[in-house]
């Protein structure tokens, strides 16, 4: 403690209990009598708290108020002393001398042997047992300072628990009939299963403050954040890492310098050619120089990249149907970041916003994320991150978005995740006539060398899988998409079987719905558990089930979802208008039995014609009517469908709220193989020269299987999902001649 301090007892006392480091200041003692510092590194350059006896009065030692401490008794079990007469106790005020001491070997030993007393006492002027008696006191005292703040810090946690258990049991009384109060027997079951559900979350939770509680403990002592991004908003820029500095194992301060770094690097990336970009002759895809990288971003903290990490990096570039604020609004909100890219993010969530930015839109923004990025199959592992995002106008008509990965975060949350992470990664994006804007799209992986499964062994190592040319892609079809939801001026010819506007936006909307529902449902992210059951066709085939209980968007009761994906020697293009032809539905849909289906509805959604949502009668089912969604980029195809009643899309037809009709998707998730097409045979003739073509297939199927809860999934359902994946790839391969294959 500084020397002012001796003079203001008071103000040390205030300023003590309140300090960010006291935690770690007394982690040392955590255990009590028993505990020992092990923690000290040579040249360690640590500003220590320290925590003197004179918080607890002016320049006395509480030893001496609590216990007799005459030099005169004898420190002995001296049975005659027990017959004398108790003396008045005598009180000693410690000098701060003697005091300053006695601090100086308490923190190199907080338990002195009888010799270090023994040296200490006689150079003080005082008794050993004093000296004792001080040290048992000053351990105690620490201690119980240290037990408030933990018990501070556990109560907060507690009230949380206590929070989420309250919502979780409100959602359960909503379950209960209103006439007698009581659930019924689904309905009791359901409230057993939320109820271990709620046990497992409560464990994580515990587990998760376990996990906080030891990394509060590594973060350093002062290294509070004090910078702010804007002079004029230093509330409104505060964040919870101001508050609880140690839980990320962030500052403030050092990731507003890491983001302007990384700024700089993707402006420079978007608009750098060679020799920093090297075009492919064979593929026309850029490629970049990586020792060209390395040697022109010298400045990035490149310490922790490790020789068997994997690099991978893509640059892509198109034009967008969309007004710039609408798209950047778009990126930092995370709810309209997961919409966009359905397909791709599986989970995504906003920690923290670090800095709030200015304006309507967020100029200066800085926001800690989470993200799990998930090809549509199980066969692919997701790569799960935790990046901060930097949104900033560059200059009048361009913004730049940035995502990167700190190294801290994934140390302190999980170390799971270092498995990969984002270099400086995002777009540029330019304001055009017209609403329309270019965009400039970075994707800098850094992956640890993994074995995929090899049926996408090639499309993953070619980096197309996670690269620019699938966001980019994927971002200019959802933007297709919204200016079609918007538009009032359809063509008869892009809509036709819809008679008003607002039946043709409930039928879109619907639509999108079922293809997110579809995506959530068919890759390997953390929300299901994937099992491989036994085929006799030979057919790689994985099922997974959950049980829905209040989402009114799907039946109620247990729904078992079945994935399995093929390789197919065609191109994905000719695969994809096969599936999504409905003249051709019978030849592979084996519910219609082999009869017609006839498309009542079109809705166009994009230029390409692939990309429309139709509406289909069926005749071997007069009283439903089948709903299909089509959707093509220049990396992916998809083509989902799921039936609904006759009356219910009428409804829809007509213009009502589609949100709450419950919808079941089944169907397909079209991908090239990422083995670049080379000719097998070249001639002057184009027409005449071969192709070698491949696509990959995922098929899925989502089945309820009981209406009830608490039924248990059976064999039977899974055997005949089992055969309806198998007779449904068999007879696409026959309709495609590639029964061999």
């Amino acid at each position: 403690m500084s020397s002012s301090n001796d003079n203001n007892p008071s103000a040390s006392t205030r300023g003590f209990f309140p300090s960010t480091s006291l935690s770690l200041t007394l982690g040392i003692f955590r255990d009590g009598e028993e505990a020992v510092d092990d923690r000290k590194e040579e040249g360690a350059n640590t500003t220590v708290t320290e925590i003197s006896s004179e918080t607890s009065g002016p320049a006395r030692s509480r030893s001496d108020d609590d216990f007799d401490v005459d030099p005169d008794v004898d420190d002995g079990d001296d049975a005659n002393n027990k017959n004398k007469s108790k003396k008045r106790k005598k009180y000693h005020r410690h000098t701060a001398e003697q005091i300053r001491e006695m601090e100086a070997l308490f923190k190199e030993s907080p338990h002195p042997d009888e010799k270090q007393r023994q040296q200490l006492s006689k150079r003080l002027g005082l008794h050993p047992r004093q000296v004792k008696f001080w040290f048992q006191n000053r351990r105690t005292q620490i201690k119980a300072v240290q037990e408030r703040h933990e018990n501070s810090l556990l109560k907060s946690e507690l009230d949380k628990l206590s929070e989420e258990n309250k919502l979780l049991r409100e959602t359960i009384k909503k379950g209960t009939c209103t006439n007698c109060g009581f659930g019924s027997s689904s309905k009791d079951a359901a409230i057993y299963i939320d109820e271990q559900q709620l046990r497992v979350e409560n464990a994580k939770l515990k587990a998760e403050i376990e996990k906080l509680r030891t990394s509060v403990g590594k973060y350093p002592q002062g290294a509070s954040p004090t910078t702010s991004c804007s002079a004029g908003n230093d509330h409104e820029n505060k964040s919870s890492l101001d508050l609880c500095s140690g839980v990320f194992g962030l500052e403030k301060s050092r990731v507003i310098k890491i983001v302007n770094l990384a700024m700089e690097e993707l402006v420079q990336m978007a608009s750098a050619g060679e020799p920093l970009w090297v075009k492919s002759f064979e593929t026309g895809r850029e490629i970049l120089n990586y020792d060209e990288y390395l040697n022109k971003f010298s400045t990035m903290d490149l310490s922790n990249v490790q020789q068997l990490k994997f690099i991978e990096a893509s640059r892509d570039s198109g034009v967008v149907f969309v007004d710039l604020p609408r798209l950047v609004r778009s990126f930092m909100d995370v709810k309209e970041y997961e919409e966009m890219f359905s397909c791709m993010v599986s989970k995504a969530a906003t920690l923290d916003v670090i800095c709030i930015g200015e304006g309507a839109n967020r100029n200066g923004a800085i926001q800690l994320m989470f993200a799990e990025l998930q090809m549509l199959t199980p066969l692919v592992v997701t790569r799960e991150v935790y990046f901060v995002r930097y949104s900033k106008q560059v200059s009048a008509d361009k913004w730049a978005i940035v995502d990167i990965s700190i190294d801290n975060v994934e140390k302190n949350i999980d170390a799971f995740l270092a498995r990969c992470r984002k270099r400086p990664s995002g777009c540029i994006i330019e304001d055009k006539s017209n609403g329309h804007c270019k965009v400039t799209w970075i994707e800098h992986w850094e992956c640890q060398k993994s074995i995929a499964h090899s049926m996408f062994r090639a499309i993953i190592n070619s980096g197309l899988a996670f690269g620019a040319r699938h966001w980019m892609a994927t971002l200019q079809q959802q933007c297709e998409r919204l200016v079609f939801f918007l538009a009032t001026n359809v063509p008869t010819k892009d809509s036709s079987g819809i008679g008003t506007l607002a039946g043709r936006k409930s039928i879109l909307k619907l639509a999108q719905r079922m293809t997110w529902s579809f995506s959530r449902a068919l890759g390997a992210s953390s929300f299901h558990t994937w099992k491989k059951i036994p085929s006799k066709t030979g057919y790689d085939i994985r099922v997974a089930s959950r049980k829905n209980l209040n989402d009114p968007g799907e039946p109620l009761g247990v729904i078992l979802c079945a994935v399995s994906s093929i390789w197919l020697p065609v191109s994905h293009t000719l695969l994809f208008d096969f599936l999504r032809d409905e003249t051709r539905r019978n030849e592979w849909d084996i519910m219609s039995n082999g009869g017609p289906v006839q498309s009542i509805a079109n809705l166009a959604k994009g230029q390409d014609r692939g990309n429309a949502v139709s509406v289909h009668t069926m005749k071997w089912k007069e009283n439903m009517w089948m709903i299909q969604d089509s959707c093509t980029n220049t990396y992916e195809s998809m083509v989902v469908c799921a039936p609904v009643a006759v009356n219910t899309m009428q409804s829809i037809m007509a213009g009502c709220d589609s949100s709450s009709i419950a919808i079941l998707p089944s169907g397909f998730s079209i991908l090239p193989d990422g083995i670049e097409a080379r000719p097998l045979v070249i001639t002057s003739k184009a027409d005449n020269q071969s192709w070698e073509y491949g696509s990959l297939l995922t098929v899925g199927f989502q089945i309820l299987t009981s209406d009830s809860p608490i039924s248990k999934l059976s064999m039977e359902s899974v055997d005949s999902v089992n055969t309806l994946i198998s007779s449904t790839l068999h007879n696409i391969k026959t309709g495609l001649q590639c029964e061999d294959q």
